[in-house]
């Protein structure tokens, strides 16, 4: 009898991560869990016309109650912050808003859905698949929208706790690959962080 019941305890255990595949919500929830997410990125473009990436870096701070700074530091430094009221970037005089219907901006938003889990936001954009589990998850999004379906083929997401990586491929055969390995959660903004977010 106790053998029987190990066996069916093994067998549980062995159907159980059937049973509870991880969701869009389950991913949703994990990534939008940390009140802050901050860490460094490296950004690599490459063009068909060049041989080599152009790459950027710098460090990007995620609030979930404020928004997106995104703080480019090389090849050249520019400042940006996304949020519900849209994206500004900072020059000499402070935060200025810029249009919102370049692709640019469209990038930056997609981003920021991406970066806290919004899949809600993603579905209405995007077809999403998604495989693995809560500590090395696989997301793949294909455009739906015609607007999109101009700009990408496909845009592959992976990660464990935060979004490590990135990956936009272009319908004209350029692509940019963002990588953010060393993200960690906080507890609350920094008192810069904080004055960043306000006009």
């Amino acid at each position: 009898m106790k053998r029987l019941c190990t066996l069916f305890t093994l067998a549980l255990s062995l159907l159980s991560p059937l049973a509870q595949a991880f969701s869009l919500d389950d991913l949703q929830r994990q990534l939008s869990a940390p009140a802050v997410v901050k860490g460094p990125f490296i950004q690599e473009k490459h063009l068909r016309a060049l041989p080599q990436p152009l790459l950027s870096k710098g460090q990007f701070v995620l609030a979930r109650e404020h928004g997106l700074l995104w703080l480019l530091q090389t090849p050249l430094r520019q400042d940006y912050r996304i949020d519900a009221n849209g994206i500004a970037r900072r020059d000499p005089s402070g935060w200025q808003r810029l249009p919102s219907a370049s692709a640019g901006a469209e990038q930056n938003r997609l981003f920021f859905a991406v970066l806290q889990g919004d899949s809600a936001g993603l579905k209405r954009d995007f077809e999403l698949s998604l495989s693995g589990d809560a500590t090395h998850w696989q997301l793949q999004l294909t455009p739906r929208s015609l607007l999109l379906k101009q700009i990408f083929t496909r845009i592959d997401i992976s990660g464990g706790q935060f979004v490590e990586q990135i990956q936009l491929s272009e319908t004209q055969g350029d692509s940019t690959l963002l990588r953010m390995t060393d993200s960690h959660g906080a507890a609350a903004l920094s008192d810069a962080e904080r004055s960043d977010f306000v006009d």
